[in-house]
């Protein structure tokens, strides 16, 4: 049974978010429909990462297996021109073919996020659902400096949302980076897993400081509180970016089974 790896681009704002849910349109639901469409099989993805209503990706990854061989090319574009045909804002950006052993969730190694906020008195229009809008100007340093208190190893109980599920709040932290450009904001941050809206959680957290409310030493205070209540306000989702998914070496796949929950 011949297993595919496809790179998948969505705009989030018309979603339930990635996964198939009773509640709604997902992007997942969108995909799985195309692939239906041009093999006859109901399959089911699996994918890197779920992501929350409205939260968008460039780098989504996801795997499927079929019953039957198909050039991977030729699967690409027939699933993007179904995709096209149903006005689906949903793109396979490539595809291949790979081991049984890859798994798009367990085989991952480290995973980037990006959150967009647009620090202006004028209302946003092109980016309107593409990028928070915050009116009050925002101290990117010292929301950088901030940053730096949540990067490690922590117990992360205090950005994580009260109804993640996940086993264990403890994360490895690797990058945490804020920076400017003209009215642009960027919380780029990368990570092996993450907790269900850990990224908005800090995102919001940030804000704070950005507006001079909150200093980095009270940011550190909070994630030491191990206290969902000292968290900062939840930046809404379609701020939010699923960039990038990095895979180890071929030979190692599957050796890493996280409890992660990526609703982001």
């Amino acid at each position: 049974m011949p297993r595919f790896r496809m790179l998948v681009e969505y705009d989030g704002t018309p979603y339930v978010g990635w996964q198939r849910q009773d509640n709604g349109h997902s992007a997942q639901g969108a995909i799985e429909k195309a692939i239906h469409s041009m093999t006859g099989e109901w399959v089911s993805l699996r994918a890197a990462g779920r992501t929350d209503a409205g939260v968008h990706a460039y780098g989504q990854v996801c795997h499927v297996d079929l019953g039957r061989q198909w050039k991977a090319q030729t699967l690409a574009n027939a699933v993007n021109a179904y995709l096209a045909m149903a006005n689906e804002k949903v793109a396979i950006i490539e595809a291949e073919e790979v081991p049984e052993t890859f798994d798009a969730r367990f085989s991952a190694t480290k995973r980037h996020y990006l959150y967009r906020i647009i620090s202006r008195p004028a209302p946003i229009a092109i980016e309107a659902m593409r990028a928070w809008h915050i009116k009050k100007p925002l101290d990117h340093a010292a929301m950088h400096a901030a940053a730096q208190m949540l990067v490690g190893y922590h117990d992360f109980t205090t950005f994580r949302s009260a109804r993640c599920q996940a086993r264990n709040p403890a994360r490895t932290m690797d990058r945490i980076d804020v920076s400017r450009t003209s009215e642009l904001i960027e919380i780029r941050a990368s990570a092996q897993s993450f907790l269900h809206n850990q990224i908005r959680s800090f995102a919001g957290t940030l804000k704070m400081v950005g507006e001079g409310k909150w200093t980095p030493e009270d940011v550190k205070d909070a994630l030491e509180a191990k206290d969902r209540t000292r968290c900062g306000p939840v930046a809404p989702p379609h701020g939010l970016y699923f960039m990038k998914v990095d895979y180890g070496d071929v030979s190692q796949l599957l050796r890493y089974e996280p409890d992660d929950e990526e609703d982001l």
